[in-house]
């Protein structure tokens, strides 16, 4: 059995009055790309501070690569890309000057793939921290975290203060990234970026994992969702009683297990009058906002 790249184990860190995160469990398998769901103080940045060796738990442990996150912090950074979801740069110093000493620390010599990041996210490293704005801080800070071309990469908000356009970049740097088999974990709220890149994904409310599920058994589900639209309301009445399934002012929703779609196109379909047929396919902000409107249990799929 393969070791997990990253593991957290029963991590706990109370800070009172309901806050903190609580008996947190999730590991993530070499190669994969783990998303990490919920809003803002649901307890994200809390569980990767324990991960980059930040804070100390109260109870359970987090590692990487077999490594305790307490104890050896030193030799993980060595494995590790870290893009944190506020950033704090150094004033004082140009923005090549932080480069350079990003890469004296992280032993990078050669500025081949540096020049690829700056040319892929637009980067002039020219000017003042204390003066650049906060998507160029950004940038900076995503460049940074990658120029080391790290095998594991911990990603907390990645694109917050970035413009659509250079969403959209980070995304696709994603994917290319997944390709080449990095490790990652991607803590966000915005569902394109998770949607399109993320194997698992875990839900996070009130500093509790309220669901874990394998994106692509969501996004490919047993069970397809079809609304049909009929040429009038007898027509609409008659399917209702002869398929099943939820009827609308206009329309007829219905519920099809994979296997029976061939029965359901050819059989219960047929001279039917369906004027329009749309799939109603796999939506995560919408599976994401059931658990926070709900009280849901825990759910792995």
């Amino acid at each position: 059995m393969t070791e997990p790249a990253l593991k957290v184990e029963h991590l706990t860190k109370d800070f009172g009055h309901g806050r903190g995160i609580f008996d947190v469990n999730f590991e993530i398998k070499p190669g994969e790309v783990f998303g990490f769901l919920g809003p803002n103080g649901a307890g994200k940045t809390t569980t990767i501070r324990h991960i980059m060796g930040f804070t100390k738990p109260g109870q359970g442990s987090a590692s990487v690569l077999g490594m305790d996150c307490t104890t050896q912090y030193s030799e993980i950074m060595k494995h590790v890309g870290y893009l944190p979801g506020e950033i704090a740069l150094p004033e004082g110093v140009s923005g090549w000057e932080f480069i350079r000493s990003m890469q004296k620390m992280r032993g990078v010599k050669d500025d081949r793939y540096l020049n690829s990041l700056l040319e892929m996210f637009d980067l002039d490293p020219q000017g003042n921290t204390k003066r650049m704005s906060l998507g160029t801080k950004r940038k900076l800070a995503v460049v940074t975290a990658f120029l080391a071309d790290p095998e594991i990469l911990i990603l907390d908000e990645p694109t917050s203060g970035l413009d659509p356009a250079m969403q959209d970049k980070f995304i696709q740097f994603m994917v290319s990234e997944k390709r080449r088999n990095k490790t990652i974990l991607l803590s966000s709220h915005i569902f394109p970026e998770v949607e399109a890149t993320c194997d698992r994904i875990a839900i996070i409310k009130d500093g509790k994992i309220v669901s874990q599920v394998d994106a692509n058994k969501l996004q490919h589900k047993e069970q397809k969702t079809f609304e049909l639209f009929f040429a009038n309301r007898k027509d609409l009445e008659s399917a209702s009683l002869g398929i099943g399934g939820r009827m609308g002012d206009h329309s007829l929703t219905v519920q099809v297990d994979s296997q029976d779609l061939s029965t359901f196109f050819n059989f219960q379909l047929r001279d039917r009058n369906v004027i329009r047929l749309v799939e109603h396919k796999f939506n995560l902000e919408k599976y994401f906002l059931d658990f926070y409107r709900t009280d849901k249990v825990f759910k792995t799929l």
